[in-house]
């Protein structure tokens, strides 16, 4: 497994490829790009195949969000997400915040992390 901080090899194309694989949607390539160009993005390869992907929004001095962890169905359960958190941990100049499904609790404080606040969401008026 190869695993690259701030991957600028990254773009729009093959990250849609790989999230339709894990979020199937309808993802604009210039939007996704632009997005991408914005975070810190944590990446681990299998040969060539982009098979798991941490992206980190910061500020640079305040705060910094875990905005997506993602790592294809077919490598969970492989330590991939564990070493993408843990090269974050190493790699980001803030404290780091993120949500997770609840049962991921136990992986997140194997892996370090402390339970926070409650997280609220404010849904944007179309």
């Amino acid at each position: 497994m190869e695993y690259k901080v701030n991957d600028k090899e990254l773009n729009a194309s093959i990250f849609i490829s790989f999230a339709n694989q894990i979020w199937l949607g309808d993802y604009d390539v210039f939007k996704t790009e632009k997005a991408l160009s914005k975070t810190i993005n944590i990446t681990a390869y299998d040969n060539k195949k982009l098979v798991g992907c941490l992206r980190i929004l910061s500020d640079g001095y305040f705060f910094g969000t875990i905005t997506e962890l993602l790592v294809l169905p077919e490598y969970q359960k492989q330590g991939i997400g564990s070493k993408l958190l843990e090269l974050a941990k190493e790699n980001t100049p803030t404290m780091l915040y993120f949500g997770a499904q609840p049962e991921a609790e136990e992986k997140n404080k194997k892996n370090g992390c402390e339970k926070g606040l409650q997280s609220y969401i404010i849904k944007r008026k179309n």
